[in-house]
């Protein structure tokens, strides 16, 4: 996917890499443009090129940032959710993959080790269930309506999540 190229003096590039950084958007509904992995999964084995590389990168839009923004996966929980849904299940073009990435809806058993858990919830839903995260886009659809149009087809959410 070629993504618009918005890095200017006066938008620079938005890059998530550490927690601190990506804590910016804790809990805000994203939708995935591009996965691009560095790291495969073979036999069930995440196989990566060094400890020191992220196991993939993601471009992804989110409500609350002004541009399109870089996140790279560091966590091999979260890169084998995001696997999952693009290599293994594929997506189909009447589909979307959004994620959360969150710290703060751990189970109360889980928050003493947070630093060492997976951050994202990955969910393929339909396409336009990500624009209907936004109240005001279609607010004749409600209730039970609208919560069908924005559930996940499928989604993997870590263990430790509420």
């Amino acid at each position: 996917m070629i993504l618009p190229d918005n890095n200017t003096e006066e938008h620079p590039e938005i890059t998530f890499l550490k927690d601190s950084e990506w804590s910016l958007i804790d809990g805000e509904i994203c939708r995935v443009l591009d996965f691009i992995p560095t790291a495969v999964i073979k036999g069930g084995k995440v196989s990566s090129l060094s400890i020191t590389v992220p196991y993939a990168a993601v471009h992804f839009e989110c409500m609350k940032l002004p541009q399109i923004a870089t996140g790279y996966i560091t966590h091999k929980i979260d890169f084998t959710h995001l696997w999952k849904a693009f290599k293994e299940r594929t997506i189909q073009q009447d589909e979307e993959v959004l994620f959360f990435w969150s710290k703060k809806h751990y189970k109360s058993y889980a928050k003493l080790f947070s630093a060492f858990l997976p951050r994202m919830w990955v969910m393929v839903c339909h396409q336009g269930a990500y624009q209907l995260h936004a109240p005001s886009f279609k607010p004749e659809l409600d209730g039970e309506a609208r919560w069908k149009a924005t559930a996940p087809i499928e989604d993997w959410k870590p263990k430790v999540m509420e």
